[in-house]
């Protein structure tokens, strides 16, 4: 795993602990960021949700997001994201929330507001879209900000989900991504 463009180009990162954790491919990330360049994504914050080894949300800091928060239930895989963020030196443009997604997902204020909110949760993780959708109606998802979804091509993701419409969607071999956007306000003709 290497951080592919930006400041930080060419860094390897330490890899997860265990078995437990599965980073996305480096040939997916850089095709999923090769994307999202051209959706000013990196404009703002970002947020990585199921962090895993933190490479999606370094990737976003290398590439100018000025801040990230990373967010991952297991201790270890928590502490990896902290190291991965010592030698990409992003220690101070980062928080690592070491609890699960649910309990952050409760504690963040709809005040702040999410260039770029990226999941990668396990691929037979259960509930996933309604998990996308809460995300969505949380309302921390800038109006001009864009969503990611990793998962694998067997889960079909609707076209909707709350206020998210889906922008993109990608089948790399075994590993698929979602982008999805906020729905633009309806106007109603007086």
């Amino acid at each position: 795993m290497r951080v592919i463009t930006g400041s930080a180009k060419g860094r390897t990162l330490k890899g997860p602990p265990d078995i437990g954790t599965r980073p996305m491919l480096d040939r997916v990330k850089e095709s999923l960021f090769s994307i999202l360049e051209g959706y000013d994504a990196f404009a703002g914050r970002a947020l990585d949700l199921f962090a895993g080894t933190g490479s999606l949300g370094i990737e976003s800091l290398s590439r100018g997001a000025e801040w990230c928060d990373f967010v991952e239930a297991r201790a270890p895989v928590a502490n990896v994201i902290k190291e991965n963020l010592q030698l990409t030196r992003f220690t101070e443009q980062a928080r690592v929330w070491n609890m699960p997604v649910e309990r952050f997902l409760g504690l963040v204020d709809e005040q702040t507001k999410y260039a770029i909110i990226l999941l990668d949760p396990p691929y037979a993780m259960e509930g996933i879209p309604e998990l996308v959708a809460r995300v969505g109606e949380q309302n921390i998802l800038a109006p001009d900000g864009v969503l990611v979804l990793g998962h694998w091509p067997r889960l079909v993701m609707p076209a909707q989900l709350g206020p998210l419409s889906l922008l993109k969607y990608r089948r790399i071999g075994d590993s698929c991504f979602s982008i999805y956007e906020c729905e633009p306000p309806t106007t109603t003709a007086e």
